[in-house]
């Protein structure tokens, strides 16, 4: 199976080197590559504008798109809903073997 190397910097300052699954039919890495970069951006910017927000707030605002992303989809939602929880499965898997380097923090 391919893998898409991807590291992630928190607006902490953390950082995260994992490695995804790619699905067989995957057209592009680079495309997914790109969208990852592209939704994790544009969520760290409106979580700027906003000020606090929870991160279960979050997580059910990005499961949601994902439901309807998968339904805009012209296929079967069985074939879709399947396919999605797959997905996420994989990627939620592949972090537990990701390495996690902590920002700094603290003061000088």
């Amino acid at each position: 199976m391919k893998k898409l190397p991807y590291r992630a910097k928190t607006m902490s300052g953390d950082i995260i080197d994992v490695r995804f699954n790619l699905h067989d039919q995957t057209v592009n890495p680079v495309h997914v590559n790109n969208l990852i970069t592209a939704i994790l951006k544009s969520i760290d910017n409106e979580i700027s504008l906003m000020g606090e927000v929870s991160n279960g707030d979050v997580l059910q605002a990005i499961t949601m798109v994902l439901a309807i992303r998968a339904h805009i989809i012209h296929a079967p939602v069985e074939t879709t809903s399947v396919l999605a929880k797959t997905l996420l499965n994989e990627a939620l898997m592949a972090l537990d073997e990701a390495t996690t380097i902590k920002g700094q923090s603290g003061r000088a």
